[in-house]
């Protein structure tokens, strides 16, 4: 082991979406030294910049830990791919940029759970905080000034105006504005944008923190293990800082305060395992010495799961990589690189939906994604966007009942964890997703789509009843890249940290990332896990100033 060891007061493990909230507010008032640790490389990719580039992302062995799921019994067996970003920004760094807070109503539910503090209304303002609002006109749900940037495509393809058109046509309403006063409707997609260029939490929050002497940034430094102070007699064991593998070998680095978790539904479970922190029946067979029994960690699995409805298109005006579309394509590249404009400033999801699966349903339960060109195995399949011109309308079930879990493979760190989300595992998800098939198509059937229709090319115009739509999702199903949950906030036996993000039964730790929350909400998951960590800053930089923990 490397013989140098660096302290700090701050140690942030991960450089995602959370990581780079944390690293900026606790290093912002100069008091206190902040290392954050990256398992990956600096977000220096121009396929990173580009939102297009989310295409290529989703394949790079660098910049994505590309896990796979176990295979999935109800999925035909399949193992699904599971991106995850890999590089300073994390996800937010490789994704679609689309910003979706969620329905007040799943804030609310974590309240309800026991989270004091955790209401829409608490979180409302952590949102704004954040978020420098650029489409008009300007609300009470908004903010100015954030670091975040939100704002409107600058470029968006004809088709996905068609689309707005047939999906008023099918009887859904026009919504400007998902994160305000009403989420119901379609409309364009809200991004994380800056001039056609991507603006990730890295972007957004790291970078105007690069010139603060107390700010220490590592990348290619992979954490292995948390280490605790196991001499404390009484009380609980407190986390003293982390052993990493980078660039010089393995080394110390020392937390004087705290070690704050932010690897995300993956990677933080994972850790604490590694560690000595979870089920004890299950640390036993990998040899792990357990620290803290605490049977919740790497529990508690959601994720949204999606199916694609694809039709073939006869204008020409879709993105595809037929041989005809190359001429369109050298535009857009020279569009792109000279101006910043064009559809490479695309984030091929343009148009967003939330419908209700039923006229019972007290909120939207279904979200919709339209993209002007063939998206099949999320890319990986070419094979049809090399022939034909086509769009694709994804849609997937807000909140799962299917609950999974994230294991160890072994006691070795640099080994990939076990996934088994477990989709599909209850019954009541497969026929949200059969509805969901069926609204979408209602919408792709719409006059307005009529000039451009082509052939169904998944699931086919010969699958129409619910054992045939049944069939396909089984086959096609794919993750929305939502995952969260398995270190889940709250007070019962099976949560694994408190309202304050501090790791039950320990000292010196907390958890801040997708893992706290206790249940999926209705949306995209970068914006929340963005207002989550500015609210974990309020309260560490609270209880270290008070000397305790405060409720605000």
């Amino acid at each position: 082991m490397h013989s140098e060891t660096q302290t700090f007061d701050y140690v942030i493990v991960g450089a995602g979406s959370a990581g780079c909230v944390l690293a900026n507010r606790l290093s912002h008032s100069g008091r206190y030294t902040v290392c954050l640790l990256e398992a990956g490389p600096p977000d220096r990719s121009f396929l990173i910049r580009m939102p297009s580039g989310v295409i290529q992302l989703m394949k790079s062995k660098t910049l994505n830990w590309a896990f796979r799921t176990e295979p999935q019994t109800q999925l035909n067996d399949r193992r699904i791919f599971w991106p995850r970003g890999k590089t300073l920004g994390g996800s937010s760094s490789i994704n679609t940029t689309c910003y979706v807070r969620g329905h007040a109503a799943d804030y609310d539910h974590w309240a309800a759970l026991g989270n004091a503090g955790w209401s829409y209304a608490d979180m409302l303002p952590y949102f704004k905080r954040s978020e420098h609002y650029k489409v008009a006109p300007m609300n009470q749900f908004h903010g100015l000034g954030g670091e975040l940037t939100v704002g409107r495509l600058k470029y968006t393809n004809h088709l996905s105006q068609v689309c707005l058109d047939a999906a008023l046509q099918a009887g859904h309403l026009r919504n400007d504005d998902f994160n305000g006063a009403s989420q119901d409707g379609f409309g364009w997609s809200d991004v994380n944008q800056i001039n056609g260029q991507r603006c990730s939490n890295a972007r957004a929050f790291l970078n105007p923190a690069l010139g603060r002497r107390n700010l220490s940034i590592m990348t290619q430094a992979r954490v292995t293990k948390l280490v605790f102070d196991q001499t404390a007699s009484g009380g609980a064991k407190r986390c003293r800082g982390v052993q990493l593998h980078g660039k010089i070998g393995m080394r110390m680095i020392h937390a004087q305060r705290e070690v704050l978790l932010c690897g995300g539904a993956v990677n933080s479970p994972q850790l604490l395992m590694l560690s000595g922190v979870g089920d004890a029946e299950e640390l036993a067979p990998h040899g792990i010495t357990l620290v803290h029994h605490l049977p919740g960690v790497g529990k508690n699995l959601q994720d949204h799961l999606d199916v694609n409805i694809i039709q073939r298109e006869t204008t020409r005006h879709a993105t595809s990589f037929h041989p005809s579309y190359a001429w369109r394509g050298i535009k857009s590249v020279w569009s792109y690189f000279a101006h910043r404009t064009g559809p490479l400033t695309s984030n091929i999801a343009e148009v967003t939906g939330f419908a209700r699966s039923s006229a019972s349903e007290a909120m939207p339960d279904l979200e919709f994604h339209f993209q002007p060109v063939i998206n099949q195995d999320q890319g990986f399949d070419t094979s049809n966007l090399r022939r034909y011109y086509g769009y694709s309308l994804m849609v997937y079930d807000l909140r799962p009942k299917s609950v999974g879990w994230i294991g160890l493979r072994s006691a070795d760190p640099m080994d990939d964890p076990v996934i088994q989300p477990n989709y599909l595992s209850d019954p009541r998800d497969l026929k949200k997703l059969i509805q969901g098939v069926k609204l979408a198509r209602k919408v792709l059937a719409q006059n307005a789509f009529a000039p451009y229709r082509g052939v169904e090319i998944q699931p086919g115009e010969e699958v129409q009843n619910d054992e045939d739509i049944e069939k396909f999702i089984r086959a096609k199903a794919q993750t929305d890249y939502h995952p969260v949950g398995t270190c889940k906030m709250g007070a019962d036996p099976m949560a694994v940290v408190d309202e304050r993000l501090r790791v039950h039964g320990l000292s010196g730790v907390r958890v801040v990332d997708a893992s706290i929350m206790p249940t999926l909400i209705g949306g995209n998951t970068n914006a929340p896990v963005t207002a989550i960590a500015e609210k974990a800053a309020d309260m560490i930089l609270s209880d270290a100033e008070n000397g305790k923990p405060r409720r605000f």
